[in-house]
Order: structure tokens, then sequence, then C-alpha cells
């Protein structure tokens, strides 16, 4: 008989980015790609825990997701995300950045790794699922809710995903094994609408605070500068942040790739001229943007600011 195991966190299995997702409904699984915190749930000696993806305590940030969790089996860990909901049924990464009371809350579960102090790990996804179906989810309450799969062809899946304004989907192969922590290919995510993590590490000047942000990515250990925004802000997000400037503000410029020599055909290239007006961060802040493309010269164009992620290094930022 296999020994039993105490439930911990364990870091979550991470999602390789994909241009295409495989279309095979019959080796692949399909589900949203949710716009949320990833989280660890565990319960152990007969108490429930919540866990960022870095192994941060969201335990009392949700107290409702805990709630909802507290008659999961003991000696039981599963992956999940935590989502705010829009007014439309649909997830905000700037509802869930900007949490007041009344901000409609749900975690989504999606896989189970320990069971009742049992290592199911090495079982495949569909096995998993089955288990996480029969001897988890009974459980459950709200506003815990399950990720199930999406039983379509690639093609509809993607209409339907555009339609409905939602971020993009997820693949993982039937037959995977969970992989604490590594990027194996065997789960892969594909943005539908276009978007990313981007570093802020400067601004320019505004009348009563900034006026833009210049964002970029990091590439072999540099950071490349991508654009200038000054879309998405209210005037609260636009005062939080300034107040984070405060604290952050270095002499020198960050980016790897500035000055550059001209400023291209959408005005986003950053000149030695137009540097003049630009101030400098330490480069740790991390923000969700929208955007319409990436140009030829390797600008965004006409991009947004949705919301800071508290939950990516700055250093894991890499162009989508």
């Amino acid at each position: 008989m296999a020994s039993r195991v105490k439930a911990g966190f364990v870091p979550p299995m991470l999602l390789l980015r994909s241009e295409n997702l495989p279309d095979d409904l019959t080796r692949w699984s399909y589900q949203l790609k949710l716009d949320g915190y990833r989280a660890i749930a565990f319960k152990t000696g007969g108490i429930v825990h919540l866990r960022s993806r870095n192994d941060n305590d969201f335990t009392h940030r949700y107290p409702a997701v805990v709630r909802g969790l507290s008659k999961m089996p003991n000696e039981t860990v599963l992956d999940g995300e935590v989502v705010a909901l829009d007014d439309n049924g649909r997830p905000s990464f700037n509802a869930l950045q900007n949490f007041t009371p009344g901000t409609s809350i749900v975690y989504y579960v999606f896989d189970v790794l320990v069971l009742d102090g049992r290592d199911v790990m090495a079982d495949t996804l569909e096995e998993r699922q089955a288990l996480l179906e029969r001897k988890v989810l009974p459980s459950l309450a709200e506003p815990v809710r399950y990720t199930g799969e999406l039983n379509a062809g690639m093609r509809d899946l993607i209409h339907s995903v555009k339609t409905q304004g939602l971020e993009g989907l997820v693949a993982k192969r039937r037959t995977s094994k969970y992989e604490p922590g590594v990027r194996s290919g065997a789960w892969m995510k594909m943005r539908v609408n276009r978007g990313q993590e981007l570093v802020i590490a400067g601004y320019t000047f505004g009348t009563k605070a900034f006026d833009a942000v210049i964002i970029g990515y990091y590439e072999g250990g540099r950071l490349i500068y991508a654009a200038r925004t000054r879309n998405g802000f209210t005037p609260a997000t636009r005062n939080q942040l300034f107040k984070k400037f405060a604290r952050l503000e270095i002499p020198d410029c960050p980016f790897a790739n500035l000055p550059e020599a001209r400023s291209g055909r959408w005005g986003q290239g950053l000149t030695q001229a137009k540097m003049a007006d630009c101030r400098w961060l330490k480069p740790v802040l991390v923000g969700q943007f929208e955007f319409v493309e990436w140009t030829p010269d390797n600008h965004l164009r006409h991009s947004r600011f949705v919301a800071l992620r508290e939950d990516k290094p700055a250093q894991d930022v890499r162009r989508e």
C-alpha cells in the first residue's frame, strides 16, 4: 500500500505559449484561458490554505473562496485560478486587480495533485479529472467552481472566444502527468485577443501625475523598450501608480535598446531628443496591456493599460 503524503504547496505546472493549438479532441482537452491569479489550494490538518503561484498567502485575501473549500477532503491539493467576474459574468483582470467589496470572486478548480493523502500527479490528466469530479467537487461550495472541458473544434472555439471578448484558450494533453513548476509543452496556451504583461520602467510628465508610461520586456537578460502609452488609465489608477513611481525612480535608463535612431512610422520610437522628457524607474512593476499589433520595428501599436500584475516577477516578462 502506498504511503500517505501530507498536503502542502506545490509549484503549479506551467503553460507553454503558442501561436496555434493542436486541433484534436481525442488527444487534447480544451479550456478557456482565465484572466486571473493562479492559485494552489490545499487542506492539511483540517485547515485550508490558498497560495499564489509564487507561494504568497491568498488565504486571508479571499476568505469566501476558503469557506467554499472548507469541506474538501483532508490532505488534498488542488490547482486552479482566482478570477473576478464583471457585470456580464466575464473574467476581468482589472476588477481583480482593483478588488473592492462586492466584487464577484470565483475560484475555478481544474486539477487535483494530492487526494486524501495520495499523490496522484503521476496519473494522467483524464484520470485526475475523473478523481476531481467524483471525489472532490461534490464537497465544494460557491464561489468555488469547476473549469469544465470545451467540447468543440478549434475553429469554433476561437470564433466563440473572439465574439465574447475573452482572452484565449488552453490545450492540455489528455495523457499528461502533472509536472510541478515545469513548462514542458504538455499544457499550452494561446491568446486570441491581443495582450500581454510588460514591465513599466519609465514615464513622461503630465500636468498632475504622469502623461505616459514607458514599457518593455526582457530578452536574454536585457530590458527591451516596446512602447509608450497614455491610454487605459483612470484618474484613480494614474494617481496610485504615480505614488509607486516616487519610490522607484533611478537616474539611468534601464532599457538596453535606447536611444533609438528614428521615431518610426507610428511615432513610438524613443530618440535621444525625446528621452529628455523621460524619467526612469527600477524595472519591478508589471502591467497587463492590450494592443492592436506589433509593428515591423518591434513597437506596440495602439496599446492601453489594463491593470498591474502583482503575481508575476518582472524578470519573467517576455515578448509573446
